[in-house]
């Protein structure tokens, strides 16, 4: 049994940032209802498939809606109102992430929830927040991760000096608001189970990348100047950045004064310990011994690099994600999973779940669900009456 097995979760989300929410609760145990609007969440077609098109959904659904039960509802209609408010009764959570005000079209925004269920945690992930807990002239506009990333001030700090900003690599605007909006919800839970008290939890993605860019907020306000991109290396510590190898690339992180030393031994450069010997110096001459270790690194391979450091050194190389798929460490964590694919003739893997404990288990519960693969066991009678009408 997870830590959440006792947690009903009503899913009313789409695309990446609420899937990946409830996903974390799916995977601690929860049991996630995800809500579908006729026809499915927008991604489930998405690519990549395995085989064809003829797949239910693809890996972008499959990976962030495992171990969730799926029904289909119009929440427009009477009929799928009504099944909705069935489900509200006896739920302990409901996660959104819809432009502000338009569960409110359909009559089942917060204060209509609550009144059928006091206990109610209502968490919504938008753009740019919820006018119960802030208004702002941004509400109501659409958001996706580029946006968040772009307004949040994470892509004018990312890329070389020089170059022009750039985005991360996976949609952090989603996946950092997601896992925010995750804590909020356990918050509420924890709160409810002490005082009865059920509460509205809002997450947004503008605020979630302000709070994720921390560094360039306490830069600009000690220093007076907003800081820019300057590639993998760091405003304050030296050496941490990047280096060329004679077959990829590293990392090294030596900024530590015994770090320092157990780099300039292992490149057999005892002057550069005596006359660099605190962070100060080093971080003021970093240009010209960022080359010299650039200089050892280039005739080494990642392996000799690596070898030379790790142990003594915080150094890696940079991997790819097929070097990850070859990683042990990453198997014995249980980190790259295997759930069925319906529509291919063999499994796919997915990533795991990051978050461990020792008394309850965590990790993906099976596949993805089929669109309304679960109407007759969540609406029961109703479901039963309603095909007997027709």
């Amino acid at each position: 049994m997870g830590a959440l097995t006792d947690l009903r979760v009503l899913d009313v989300t789409q695309v990446l940032a609420g899937p990946y929410c409830t996903m974390l609760l799916a995977d601690l145990g929860a049991d996630v209802v995800k809500v579908e609007r006729p026809g499915g969440d927008l991604i489930r077609p998405n690519p990549p498939f395995v085989d064809s098109t003829d797949e239910p959904y693809g890996g972008y659904f499959q990976s962030v809606n495992r171990g969730k039960r799926s029904l289909e509802l119009d929440l427009g209609s009477e009929s799928g109102r009504a099944d909705f408010l069935s489900l509200v009764e006896t739920a302990d959570v409901v996660v959104e992430n819809y432009r502000a005000g338009t569960m409110e079209r359909f009559d089942l925004g917060y204060e209509t929830l609550r009144e059928r269920n006091p206990g109610l945690v209502y968490a919504a992930i938008r753009g740019f927040g919820d006018p119960r807990t802030g208004a702002t002239d941004r509400q109501g506009q659409p958001s996706f991760d580029l946006i968040a990333q772009a307004l949040g001030g994470v892509m004018e700090i990312t890329g070389h000096e020089g170059g022009p900003p750039t985005k991360v690599g996976p949609g952090i605007g989603d996946l950092f608001t997601a896992a925010l909006n995750a804590v909020g919800v356990l918050a509420a839970v924890h709160h409810r189970e002490r005082t009865g008290e059920g509460q509205f939890v809002d997450t947004a993605m503008y605020d979630s990348i302000v709070s994720l860019c921390e560094r360039a907020v306490y830069q600009h306000s000690y220093a007076g100047e907003p800081p820019t991109r300057q590639g993998n290396s760091h405003p304050t510590l030296f050496p941490y950045d990047a280096f060329e190898a004679a077959d990829g690339h590293v990392v090294i992180a030596a900024f530590g004064d015994n770090h320092w030393r157990a780099l300039c031994e292992a490149m057999d450069r005892p002057d550069l310990a005596a006359d660099f010997s605190d962070a100060s110096a080093r971080l003021r001459n970093r240009d010209a011994l960022r080359e010299e270790i650039a200089a050892w690194t280039r005739e080494r391979s990642c392996e000799a690099v690596t070898d030379a450091l790790v142990g003594s050194v915080p150094c890696e190389r940079v991997q790819d994600t097929a070097d990850v798929f070859e990683d042990p460490h990453v198997r014995a964590r249980d980190m790259l999973v295997e759930v069925e694919q319906p529509g291919a003739d063999r499994p796919v893997t997915i990533a795991g779940q990051p978050i461990k404990m020792t008394a309850t288990p965590t990790g993906p519960e099976g596949r993805a669900p089929l669109l309304d693969e679960h109407r007759e066991e969540l609406l029961g009678e109703r479901a039963e009456g309603r095909a007997a009408d027709d």
